[in-house]
C-alpha cells in the first residue's frame, strides 16, 4: 500500500534522511566543537545504531507513505562500517527514485567506487575553504584540502554527475573564501553551495552577526562573474539556484536564516539510534527503534509514522526570522538587478 501524507501545513512527505552513525573525524566548530565532543564524549555504542536491516525497513514503511529520496547522513556516514552493503540493500526497496549522501569527503577517495557500484546516485561533500591552513582550523583536525579534492575527484571518476559541494559561509572566519571557491568550482563544473550559518544544536555559539546573508553573496559573485536566476525542479527544493551567464555550471544558496523555506519543507530526518525528527531545529525525537524491536509489525510503525507526520506543525525558520533583532522581514534585491 502506498499513499501521499501531509501534514497539517499541507506539505508532502517526499524526502528521509538518515544518519547512519553520531561519530565525525572532523571538529567543525559550527557542527561538533572539540572542545564538546573530545575524547571523553559518549557517542553512541555499537547495540544502539539501527542495523541495516532495521534501517531497510523502516525505508520501506516511508515509501509507502510517500517518501522517494533518501539522503545517507552522519556525523561523517563513511565512518559507518560498510556502508555500500546499506546502499545496495536501499537500493532494492521499489519506490526509491534516488539515494544521495552527505559527506566530508576526508574518506571519500577510498570508497567512491563502491559506492557507486552499490547503488548511490549523488554525493555532496562539505568544504569550507580552499587554504590549507585556514580548512585545517574550521574542521578542527589538520585535514588538507587536498584529501577533500581528492575524494571529489574519485567521486567524479566513478561516475559521479552534479556532484554538490557545500559551503558554509562564517563572517569573519570564511567569508574572504566565497570568491576563491566560485572560482575554483566554476573551473570543476561542479556545484557550490552556499550555507548560511545556522543555529542548529546548543554549541556551536551561534550569533546572527557571523550570518552572511544569501543576498549578498549572490551580489559578490555576480559582480564579477555575472549570474542569473535557475527555476527551480521540484516543489521543496531547499537552494535558490542561479548559473553563470553563458554556462550551465550552477551555484546554490540555502537560506534557511534570513529566508526561511518552512513553507515547502517535505523532509523528515532518522538519527542513528532510530529517533525521528520533523524538523533540523527540532528539540525531540520520537523513538522508533523500540517498537522496531519490540515486536510492532510494519502496519503499525507505518500507522504510527503517518500520526506524527500528520500532526507536524514545524516552522522554525520563520518564527525565527519574525523574532529575532535584525532578521525582521525586508526588501529584497530584484531579480533584475542581478541579471534575471
Amino acid at each position: 500500500m502506498s499513499e501521499q501524507v501531509f501534514d497539517k501545513r499541507n506539505r508532502p512527505l517526499r524526502d528521509l534522511r538518515i544518519s547512519v552513525t553520531d561519530k565525525c573525524n572532523f571538529r567543525c566548530q559550527y557542527c561538533m566543537p572539540a572542545e564538546i565532543f573530545g575524547p571523553d564524549y559518549p557517542f553512541l555504542p555499537q547495540h544502539k545504531l539501527l542495523t541495516f536491516e532495521e534501517i531497510t525497513r523502516l525505508t520501506r514503511i516511508f515509501v509507502s507513505l510517500g517518501v522517494r529520496k533518501i539522503r545517507i547522513t552522519g556525523g561523517e556516514p563513511l565512518l559507518r562500517r560498510d556502508l555500500p552493503v546499506l546502499i545496495r540493500m536501499i537500493r532494492q526497496v521499489e519506490g526509491v527514485e534516488e539515494i544521495a549522501m552527505t559527506t566530508n569527503g576526508s574518506l571519500l577517495a577510498k570508497h567512491a567506487a563502491e559506492l557507486k557500484a552499490a547503488g548511490l546516485d549523488r554525493v555532496t561533500v562539505s568544504l569550507d575553504s580552499l587554504d590549507d591552513e585556514l580548512f585545517g582550523k574550521i574542521n578542527g583536525r589538520g585535514y588538507k584540502v587536498g584529501d577533500v579534492l581528492k575524494g571529489i575527484e574519485a567521486a567524479e571518476q566513478a561516475g559521479f554527475k552534479k556532484i554538490k559541494i557545500n559551503m558554509v559561509v562564517q563572517r569573519g572566519v570564511n567569508d574572504s573564501e566565497i570568491l576563491p571557491m566560485a572560482r575554483f568550482f566554476r573551473g570543476k563544473g561542479h556545484i557550490l553551495r552556499f550555507i548560511e550559518y545556522m543555529d542548529v544544536g546548543n554549541t556551536n555559539g551561534w550569533r546572527l552577526d557571523q550570518v552572511v546573508p544569501s543576498r549578498e553573496i549572490v551580489e559578490m559573485i555576480h559582480r564579477e562573474m555575472p549570474l542569473e536566476p535557475v527555476t527551480p525542479d521540484y516543489f521543496g527544493e531547499v537552494a535558490s539556484r542561479y548559473r553563470y551567464v553563458g554556462s550551465n555550471v550552477e551555484i546554490g544558496l540555502i537560506s534557511s536564516v534570513t529566508q526561511a523555506f518552512c513553507s515547502t519543507c517535505t523532509r523528515e530526518r532518522l538519527s542513528a539510534e532510530g529517533k525521528l525528527y520533523n524538523c533540523l531545529f527540532a528539540s525531540a525525537g520520537v523513538d522508533l527503534r523500540e517498537p522496531l524491536r519490540s515486536g510492532k509489525t510494519d502496519e503499525e510503525i507505518r500507522a504510527f509514522i503517518k500520526s506524527v507526520w500528520e500532526g507536524r506543525d514545524d516552522r522554525y525558520s520563520e518564527e525565527r526570522l519574525l523574532k529575532t533583532p535584525g532578521l525582521t522581514p525586508r526588501d529584497k534585491v530584484e531579480m533584475s538587478h542581478i541579471g534575471g
